[in-house]
C-alpha cells in the first residue's frame, strides 16, 4: 500500500503507507531508506529524555530517473528525499538534529542546500553559525510545492510543523555531501528550540548555551536572485536547464549573493 504526495515533484515516487519508506515507479532509481533513530536526535533536543516516534524519519539519498543519472553525476548533483513521522518528540515537533555541511572535496567549498516540500507543512530553521554567537536566525514556514534555500555554512534543521500528519520533502544537494555536528552538539542543539503550546501552535524557546539572538519568522519566498523558477518543480528545472541549479554543487557561482543572503 502506498499514498501519493500532496505535490507532484515530477518523479514517479510514492510514500509507503505504514513505514517511513518510499516506492519508486518505472524508470526511477533510488536506495532503500536509512532510518534515523530517536537516540540520534536526542542530544539536540530541549528534553533529551523525551518519548517520541522511533524511527523519527527515513531518508534516501541519490534518487532520480535512470536516464538522468549521468548528468547528475557529471555535475556533482544529488537529489534526496526525507519522510518524517507524525507525532512529537516530547513537547517538540518531529525534526532533525541539525548540522552544518562539510567542505565538499571536489569544490573545496561548503555547499548550500535547496529544499522542496512535497507533503505536509515544514519549518526550515537556519542560523548563520554553530558558534557561541549564532548570527542571523531564521525560521521559514513552507508548504507543499514551496522551495527553501539554506546558504553555505549555515547550521540548520527541518521541522514537521503538523503533529497530525507525516511530512515529506525533497532536496538538491552536492554529491559529495557531508555533515559536521561538532558545534551543534557542543551547544546541545541549535540556538532556538521549537515547542508546541497547549493550543498546538509552535512557540520558540532560546537555547541559553548561545549568545542572545533574534529569531526572524518568514514564509517561503521566491529566489529570483538564484534564478529559481517558482512555476517549475525542482526536478523539472534541473532537466530543462541544469546550469540554473549548479550553484548547489558550485557555490562560487553565487559568491556575490551569499554574504547578505537570508533564506
Amino acid at each position: 500500500m502506498s499514498e501519493a504526495l500532496a505535490f507532484d515533484p515530477g518523479l514517479p515516487i510514492r510514500l509507503a503507507k505504514n513505514t517511513l519508506s518510499f516506492e519508486y515507479g518505472a524508470g526511477m532509481f533510488g536506495p532503500q531508506p536509512e532510518m534515523r533513530r530517536l537516540d540520534a536526535i536526542r542530544p539536540s533536543l530541549r528534553d533529551p529524555k523525551c518519548d517520541g516516534p522511533d524511527p523519527v524519519y527515513g531518508i534516501v539519498m541519490d534518487i532520480g530517473l535512470e536516464a538522468d543519472r549521468p548528468v547528475l553525476q557529471e555535475r556533482m548533483l544529488l537529489f534526496g528525499a526525507v519522510l518524517y513521522a507524525s507525532g512529537s518528540l516530547g513537547s517538540e515537533p518531529v525534526r532533525s538534529q541539525g548540522h552544518v555541511h562539510a567542505v565538499s572535496p571536489h569544490s573545496g567549498c561548503v555547499a548550500p542546500e535547496l529544499f522542496e516540500i512535497w507533503s505536509g507543512t515544514a519549518i526550515v530553521y537556519g542560523q548563520e553559525r554553530a558558534e557561541d554567537n549564532p548570527g542571523r536566525c531564521v525560521a521559514v514556514v513552507a508548504g507543499a510545492g514551496d522551495k527553501v534555500v539554506i546558504p553555505p555554512g549555515w547550521a540548520h534543521y527541518v521541522v514537521n510543523a503538523d503533529p497530525n500528519t507525516r511530512m515529506c520533502f525533497g532536496a538538491l544537494c552536492d554529491r559529495q555531501y557531508g555533515f559536521e555536528y561538532a558545534g551543534v552538539r557542543a551547544h546541545g542543539g541549535l540556538a532556538w528550540f521549537p515547542e508546541f503550546t497547549a493550543s498546538g501552535k509552535i512557540a520558540w524557546q532560546r537555547n541559553e548555551r548561545y549568545a542572545r539572538s533574534v529569531l526572524e519568522h518568514r514564509p517561503a519566498r521566491a529566489y529570483p536572485e538564484l534564478g529559481l523558477d517558482r512555476t517549475a518543480t525542482l526536478y523539472e528545472q534541473f532537466l530543462r536547464d541544469p546550469e540554473s541549479v549548479m550553484f548547489v554543487s558550485d557555490p562560487q557561482r553565487a559568491a556575490a549573493i551569499w554574504p547578505d543572503f537570508v533564506p
